[in-house]
């Protein structure tokens, strides 16, 4: 065992969960998507353990880098959210943290009841083997799936634009 990899290894492992949690029981959505951010890095972080580059890169550059600046940018500029009462209702805290424990009790027992097996190689960039697979036996499913978000887009562009008739932000601001 590599004692400083595996200390590494387990602070970015203990920092994605932490994140992951504050997400969940932080009030403020300021707050929460700060520690999505630091969740999604650890992720990346957990990726490049594995030796997955790609997906590394991918997780940076698509929820770090997109989704995360979109979810910002949603609670920015929305209007309709500044009035809104958003929160956890709290009858539903009690089954919520039973079924966690349940299933951190199933995940532990399958973690530490399976035989991982533990083969020491070297470095080998995973790059090229998915992008063949991308342009030719999932190239289908990958351009459904780009209609799909553009679909999505459209559909959120949609839902976000001001009723006809209703005033502006801008307008009611300098009273007209």
């Amino acid at each position: 065992m590599n004692a400083p990899a595996d200390l590494i290894f387990f602070a970015v492992a203990g920092l994605t969960v932490a994140a992951a949690v504050l997400v969940a029981i932080l009030p403020n959505i300021l707050y929460s998507a700060v520690a999505l951010l630091f969740s999604f890095a650890g992720v990346a972080g957990l990726y490049v353990f594995l030796s997955a580059d790609f997906l590394a890169a991918t997780q940076m550059l698509v929820y770090v880098g997109g989704i995360l600046v979109l979810v910002l940018f949603a609670v920015f500029l929305s209007n309709r959210i500044s009035g809104a009462k958003i929160g956890n209702p709290t009858h539903f805290r009690l089954p919520a943290a039973l079924i966690c424990l349940v299933l951190f009790g199933v995940l532990s027992y399958t973690a530490v009841s399976t035989p991982f097996a533990v083969k020491a190689s070297g470095y080998l960039p995973t790059t090229a083997d998915i992008g063949e697979l991308l342009m030719t036996r999932y190239l289908l499913p990958f351009e459904v799936a780009s209609v799909l978000l553009l679909a999505a887009l459209i559909g959120a562009a949609l839902v976000s634009r001001p009723e006809r008739g209703a005033p502006e932000a801008g307008d009611m601001e300098e009273g007209k």
